[in-house]
């Protein structure tokens, strides 16, 4: 089951097209607090309720910096969850409601050899079957997925970041039914809509 579910995980990124084509390369306006010693905050409204997560610069600061730029960017904001196994993973990040694929930046380098874990509550990036294709897509870890740690520097699931407040948002997002929709498997049947996700103001 451990391996089917991680091969679930890879189709979807290679449905979605993770290996994405660059543009407007500017830095977005979030990208600022992406910076070693630093632990930014982010805030993700969704149709379901708002979650914080906590990022990892200090651990990840290539795919922490990449987040950012999205996030700066809006690129996420009306944006779904399309992705939805209960008892794995929610993925989402790369579709609007209507299936619509979003256009990314330049794929970055794989960074899973980190000592961060996928376990519930972290999240990651999703990716192809190339190390080095993931974008903009993300999961959330709704259990220990031990199976999508790195055993050697070109496998496993880069973790950037853990949810702090919401994960019995993220809980009722994976009870979400699902079906099939615009070919893809485990759609939810009424679409997760991250609303925006936006960097917290320092307290």
């Amino acid at each position: 089951m451990n391996v089917r579910m991680a091969s679930w995980l890879v189709g979807a990124a290679v449905l979605c097209g993770a290996v994405g084509t660059a543009y407007g390369e500017q830095a977005g306006a979030a990208a600022g607090p992406a910076k070693v010693g630093a632990a930014p905050v982010v805030v993700m409204k969704t149709s379901m309720g708002e979650i914080r997560i906590r990022l990892f610069p200090d651990k990840a600061p290539v795919t922490v910096e990449n987040f950012l730029k999205y996030v700066g960017d809006k690129h996420y904001d009306g944006t779904i969850f399309h992705r939805v196994i209960s008892g794995f993973m929610i993925q989402g990040g790369g579709f609007t409601a209507d299936m619509t694929k979003k256009p990314t930046r330049a794929a970055i380098k794989l960074e899973a050899q980190t000592g961060l874990k996928n376990t519930r509550g972290t999240i990651a990036m999703a990716r192809t079957n190339d190390p080095n294709s993931a974008t903009s897509q993300f999961f959330i870890n709704v259990v220990d997925n031990g199976m999508l740690d790195a055993k050697t520097a070109s496998d496993g699931y880069a973790v950037f970041g853990e949810v702090i407040s919401g994960m019995d948002v993220v809980d009722k997002i994976k009870a979400a039914p699902t079906g099939q929709k615009a070919g893809m498997g485990d759609v939810p049947t009424t679409p997760v809509v991250i609303e925006s996700v936006r960097v917290a103001a320092a307290s």
